[in-house]
């Protein structure tokens, strides 16, 4: 394992980007039927726990007058949180090493999801094997972003385009599952093939909870993904949105648990239930984690400034692009422009005369004025500024990110 950060800095972002992999990894686990994939969420829990302890010693020993305990305060409530959502993404990967097991209707439900997890390890021979990262050009050409390394028992993830992959690397990537053919041909990976549910198109209670945890997934996710934005803009609307996403949540968990029980009466493979039932624990939990991230906005307690810097210098970025009129963006469709493949960010939500319309499809066309919340590659974020008709420029004091009309001068 390499060396773990020295400030409250690096390891308040790599606690983040820590958390978000080890869920996108459980997921994965379901996905695949993958015991070595749940497995590496258990590794990497050890590794949380670490940077956790650490993170804590350090807040402690940081306040050395009582005027300093409310600005840290804040903090250790956010790595409470990104304890916890660590802690769910175990407790969804017990669903596969327990053998608790989920029906195969939700399998293929995931399978068409936007954005999947993937695990692939690198083959001696192969196209990938003593090539940089950036040779191949994976969020252009697969709309696949690598996310971490693990080289033996070390486990890399400040992975660039520099970084050099050695053969018995085992790569963990997020992205689009259309990427994915490609990427295991590009490792000499065995052919895979994306699970199949139950031909026809049966309605039954299984069929609507199926349909429910799918959304309650997404949304748990954007939840998420909007609480670490809200913090990074102390934006008082966003919160506001998490908060509502939470309640959104709650009331999706417990139509679960009705339609899961008028399902026992039609099934008798139960664990399978059973399976459901942690998945919408989970997901709830994780939506509430996210409401405890910005309940201190809403409160609006003092917020440390190294929550800020900290979140905004994740491996994985939350930006918020307005659509400038006469922009490559305008009047075109989030499909049309394909922003998962490149610059390789995931639209969270749109703002829209004040409403949020959460994990917009491909068919929405965007308009002048419509805010984007996309998360991403921190690389990825002049681009796609461009494409929404701004130039992006840093501030002086690097905490924060100015945008300028294309064709003008910085201000």
């Amino acid at each position: 394992m390499e060396d773990r950060p020295r400030n409250l800095r690096e390891m308040l972002a790599e606690a983040k980007d820590t958390s978000e992999l080890m869920v996108d990894l459980a997921y994965a686990a379901l996905y695949f039927g993958d015991p070595d994939m749940a497995d590496e969420v258990s590794e990497l829990e050890e590794r949380m726990s670490d940077l956790v302890q650490d993170m804590r010693a350090v807040c402690i020993l940081a306040v050395r007058h009582p005027r300093d305990a409310d600005g840290m305060s804040s903090v250790l409530q956010v790595i409470s949180a990104i304890e916890r959502i660590a802690n769910d993404a175990v407790d969804i990967a017990r669903i596969v090493t327990h053998r608790v097991g989920i029906p195969p209707e939700l399998v293929a439900e995931l399978s068409a999801a936007e954005e999947v997890s993937h695990r692939v390890l690198v083959s001696d021979g192969s196209r990938l094997a003593h090539r940089h990262l950036a040779d191949h050009e994976m969020p252009a050409k697969m709309g696949m972003r690598v996310m971490a390394v693990r080289r033996e028992r070390e486990w890399i993830t400040d992975v660039g385009g520099d970084t050099v992959l050695v053969p018995d690397d085992v790569l963990f990537l997020r992205g689009s599952p259309d990427g994915i053919v490609e990427l295991r041909t590009l490792a000499g990976s065995p052919e895979w093939s994306p699970p199949e549910g139950p031909a026809g198109p049966r309605v039954s209670d299984l069929r609507r909870a199926t349909n429910v945890l799918v959304e309650m997934k997404d949304l748990s996710e954007v939840a998420v993904g909007l609480a670490y934005s809200a913090l990074v803009l102390r934006d008082e609307s966003l919160a506001a949105e998490v908060r509502h996403l939470e309640d959104r949540l709650d009331e999706m968990k417990d139509r679960l648990e009705e339609w899961v029980l008028g399902a026992a009466r039609e099934r008798a493979d139960q664990p399978g239930l059973r399976g459901l039932l942690h998945l919408s624990q989970a997901a709830e939990d994780l939506g509430d984690q996210a409401q405890q991230m910005v309940w201190i906005i809403e409160r609006q307690e003092q917020i440390h400034p190294i929550l800020a810097v900290a979140l905004g210098d994740s491996d994985e970025v939350v930006v918020h692009v307005p659509v400038a009129e006469g922009s490559e963006a305008d009047g075109r469709t989030l499909g049309d422009l394909r922003l998962n493949i490149e610059p390789g960010f995931t639209v969270l939500a749109i703002r829209r005369g004040g409403q949020y319309r959460y994990r917009p499809g491909g068919i929405v066309r965007l308009e002048p004025g419509d805010a984007l919340i996309a998360s991403g590659p921190d690389e990825g974020r002049e681009r796609l500024a461009e494409i929404c008709g701004w130039l992006l420029t840093d501030r002086d004091d690097d905490t924060a990110m100015v945008l300028e009309p294309l064709g003008s001068a910085p201000a």
